[in-house]
């Protein structure tokens, strides 16, 4: 599904299409299988429930894997989805998923698992290199 693409993300291409969740996600086991087999470092436990952290256009998102979507999807709610380039869910879609350490850099910027954070969203648009 994904392959080596840089030091700091893997490379893919996803059906992208609109949701009205609040939250990009993807098929459960889909999400449960990436994060083990990309995100497992052989010592400890794989945390599978953490979002992946996947690029789509300029925007980074922060993915959930939740029932009832379907296989090699990501839906993203509309609202992210307007500001990305894809003009016609779904669609095919190249999409980078950032590699563990890089995934725990964007996520600071967040404030996701904070909870002392006003605005714990597990997504964002921005960050250091957002275009990059």
């Amino acid at each position: 599904m994904f392959e080596a693409f840089s030091s700091s993300y893997y490379f893919g291409r996803l059906y992208v299409t609109p949701s009205e969740g609040e939250e990009p996600v993807m098929q459960r086991e889909q999400h449960e299988r990436v994060a083990e087999q990309l995100y497992h470092d052989g010592t400890g436990i794989t945390r599978v429930d953490s979002p992946l952290v996947m690029k789509l256009d300029t925007a980074h998102l922060a993915v959930r894997g939740e029932d009832g979507v379907p296989a090699d999807t990501l839906a993203v709610p509309e609202s992210l989805l307007e500001r990305t380039g894809i003009s016609n869910p779904p669609e095919l879609t190249e999409v980078f998923l950032a590699k563990a350490d890089r995934a725990s850099q964007l996520l600071q910027f967040t404030g996701y698992g904070d909870a002392d954070s006003a605005d714990p969203s597990p997504r964002f648009d921005g960050g250091p290199n957002a275009g990059t």
